[in-house]
């Protein structure tokens, strides 16, 4: 018998989720969203159309929206469904994910606008980050359906100054909360820096900052796509901001989000941005320092979904649609278990350590840019990256090696350009 998830968009019914009898994930737009002359696609690959989404043309935005690898097998694991049934976690999860979208069962009333959370004791929040490796997202607990995509042990919270809350039954996030990894020592810290460091470049990207409850360390990272304004009461509300990340936009699953695996190239971003940016000449600039930026740092792993586009006015005629903010900067180069290839080939060339001025050069052709506009910003980044490396003003061993890590590649760039 077939399933049905309603999917929001914000408060507005958009369409519908099915698991046909097949057992097959398919989506249609509601009769009543299509009507709608403001109304605007749910992603960039499904465009608005009475005709069915296919599974195959669906999944890429619908699975983006889960967590990905172990934590979702865990998760799987955790609440007693197939790890491969994307339907089945977004049914169990799909209440705060990232963007504007929820999904429910179809028929469920809307979470009233009185949003609930529930305030959490340092003793309470330093569990909850201790457990994420074994309850990834809290999945399962009463009142909490929280999605969030990636790899990465991570948490959806409110914070209100030094008070932590978990939204219960789909209220709105304000931050996302990142502790440490075993794995990967200091990546709390490594983090910290290379977006403080983007920040400090004059990149836009999303806020973070260094805390510790008990004697775990967590990066807390302010959600881009959440916004604070008054209502026609004057009442404060959270909203939420619609977005994707660039597979999602392209319809590219998320197993694949790897050049080599069949994701995105450079080249489809830049023309994904220049199809759909509202302010093209800005963003292609933006996603060109983030490139340059990465490469600096030694961020190889900056794939696909660690870009994402930005949709304010959802379901308006003045919908704006912009890059968003940079996160998930982290410099891989600096843990020497880590592959030295690129996630993205950088004109052809995917070892990080062999991108000469050529590959530079032939990425500004594969974008569509000028080549004298790509020589000419790499040596600017390399300056304000060097001239800010001694305000990062975070005090710890991986801290120190990244100074000189980062040092010493942009002294390379330099030489080169």
């Amino acid at each position: 018998m077939a399933k049905i998830l309603d999917v929001y968009l914000h408060r507005e019914l958009v369409g519908h989720l099915i698991q046909n009898d097949g057992g097959q994930m398919v989506f249609d737009y509601a009769a009543s969203w299509l009507q709608k002359p403001e109304a605007t696609p749910l992603s960039h690959s499904l465009p608005l159309r009475e005709k069915r989404f296919t599974r195959k043309e669906c999944r890429g935005y619908f699975a983006g929206v889960l967590p990905e690898e172990s934590k979702r097998a865990i998760i799987a694991r955790n609440l007693g469904i197939s790890e491969r049934n994307d339907y089945s976690m977004l049914e169990r999860i799909g209440g705060e994910c990232a963007g504007a979208v929820t999904f429910l069962p179809a028929g469920e009333a809307l979470p009233a606008l009185d949003d609930h959370y529930r305030a959490l004791s340092s003793p309470e929040l330093a569990g909850i980050l201790r457990e994420l490796p074994r309850r990834p997202l809290l999945a399962g607990e009463t009142g909490i359906r929280l999605s969030l995509a990636g790899a990465q042990d991570k948490i959806a919270v409110r914070v209100e100054g030094d008070a932590v809350s978990l939204p219960l039954d789909g209220a709105p996030s304000t931050h996302i909360l990142k502790p440490a990894v075993e794995r990967f020592a200091g990546v709390v810290f490594n983090e910290a820096y290379c977006m403080k460091l983007a920040a400090a470049a004059g990149l836009p990207v999303a806020k973070t900052e260094i805390r510790r409850v008990e004697d775990v360390e967590y990066l807390l990272v302010e959600r881009y796509d959440r916004t604070h304004r008054q209502n026609s009461e004057g009442v404060p509300v959270l909203e939420r901001l619609h977005q994707e990340d660039f597979c999602q936009a392209l319809g590219i699953v998320s197993e694949n989000k790897y050049q080599k695996e069949g994701g995105p190239s450079l080249k489809q971003c830049f023309a994904l941005l220049r199809e759909v940016s509202s302010a093209p000449v800005l963003d292609l600039a933006r996603l060109l320092d983030a490139v340059i930026f990465n490469y600096l740092v030694g961020n190889n792993d900056a794939h696909g979904k660690n870009f994402s586009l930005l949709y304010r006015g959802v379901g308006t005629a003045s919908m704006e649609t912009r890059l968003a903010p940079l996160y998930d900067v982290v410099s891989t180069r600096y843990y020497p278990e880590l592959t030295r290839e690129l996630a993205m080939k950088i004109g052809g060339e995917y070892s990080s350590d062999k991108v000469s001025k050529a590959n530079f050069e032939q990425l500004a052709e594969d974008a569509g840019l000028a080549k004298p506009l790509v020589r000419r910003r790499i040596p600017e980044l390399v300056k304000a990256v060097l001239s800010n490396l001694d305000k990062i003003a975070i005090n710890h061993p991986v801290a120190d090696a990244l100074d000189g890590q980062i040092r010493e590649r942009c002294e390379t760039m330099r030489s080169r350009f």
